[in-house]
């Protein structure tokens, strides 16, 4: 894999979003409004809003998860989430403070530092480094944020070129929140097998030598943000990502029962989602959930998301295990095609999941 992960997949070069919100007063580009936000009203997943069945998203104890003598309450709450919600957060999850705020301030650091940003930014034909991901035609609506994407493990799929060398400590502190990352999710993997009624260590395996890779967001202010989105709605085609939120400010929001509902932010959680691979691999009985951005007019916010995936030469679908003697809802394709159907999927505007489907 000597291309990396950003060989899948390329994006059309944009204006910097840091540099259009440093620049426009109250007149924003029209690629970026949306009008499908008219008229909507976001509500809170911690607030009393009046809609059965609507909570905060599931807490999940890393160490009561861990932990033999409170390990299977735990476990069968991670499973509920999974089925209900699609999403959860994690607690108490162990990676050490200095190295979340190590992340948290480079993070910071690399979007103030312009000349940096050039220096990683993305090439034709490739899907990592800094800049937008999936602007595909000159015509779509674009997002009101920058990114910046890299693979990071295992080490092999490292491009090391698109790694910032400022903040100096940033590639060091990359590495080190991947190791982390990457001790949480194998967990998470763990049990989610055994929640499946399957081996715990199917999902572990299937994703041990898979890629993860950083995805990290920058969402300037926005004069008029009730118009604007920070990513469009999406489901992530991978098989759990964990994001961290490095703002106090709110921005994430779920999709559930046909309406939008913001996530708190819970200091020092991980936010962890299924992907669509989990949804497929466990016929359904997971849930990959469309989420979005929104952003603010005063303050920017910044958050970083890890994706496990699987690698070249592994396959998407179904297990055998979970589908006997039920109706097979999904197709199998290698790695590689269903990386092709991602982005023709996003070139149409169609779910990558429902592509998937073999009703499709």
């Amino acid at each position: 894999m000597e291309e990396g992960i950003g060989q899948h997949g390329s994006s059309l070069p944009v204006d910097n979003v840091q540099a259009i919100a440093g620049r426009v007063g109250s007149d924003i580009p029209e690629r970026y409004i949306r009008p499908e936000r008219q008229n909507e009203y976001a509500h809170s997943t911690s607030s009393s809003d009046g809609f059965a069945g609507v909570g905060s998203i599931p807490i999940i104890d890393y160490n009561k998860l861990t932990d033999p003598n409170f390990s299977d309450e735990e476990a069968a709450k991670l499973h509920s989430a999974c089925q209900e919600w699609g999403f959860f957060q994690v607690v108490n999850h162990g990676v050490p403070e200095d190295i979340l705020y190590k992340m948290k301030q480079d993070t910071e650091g690399f979007f103030k530092l312009p000349l940096e940003k050039e220096s990683v930014a993305q090439l034709p034909g490739h899907l990592e480094g800094y800049g937008q991901a999936f602007v595909l035609s000159e015509k779509q609506k674009l997002d009101w944020g920058d990114m910046l994407f890299i693979g990071t493990l295992p080490s092999y799929v490292r491009q090391t070129r698109f790694w910032p060398t400022n903040p100096h400590s940033f590639s060091e502190t990359i590495n080190k929140y991947s190791i982390e990352v990457k001790r949480v999710s194998d967990i998470l993997f763990r049990k989610i097998s055994e929640n499946l009624g399957l081996d715990q260590g199917k999902l572990y395996e299937m994703f041990d030598n898979g890629v993860l890779a950083l995805r990290f967001n920058y969402y300037p202010p926005c004069p008029r943000p009730e118009e604007v989105l920070g990513i469009s709605p999406h489901s992530d085609a991978t098989g759990l990502t964990l994001l961290l939120q490095v703002s106090d400010f709110p921005g994430l929001q779920i999709r559930r029962k046909g309406r939008w509902f913001a996530v708190e932010v819970v200091p020092g959680a991980f936010v962890c989602n299924v992907g669509d691979i989990v949804e497929i691999l466990s016929n359904g009985r997971y849930k990959s959930v469309e989420h979005r951005a929104v952003v603010s007019e005063r303050n920017e916010r910044i958050s970083v998301a890890a994706f496990l995936t699987l690698k070249d030469g592994d396959a998407v679908g179904p297990i055998s295990e979970l589908v006997e003697g039920e109706e097979l809802l999904y197709k199998s394709l290698p790695f590689e095609e269903y990386l092709k159907m991602l982005f023709s999927s996003k070139l149409e505007g169609k779910s990558n999941i429902d592509r998937m489907k073999l009703d499709a």
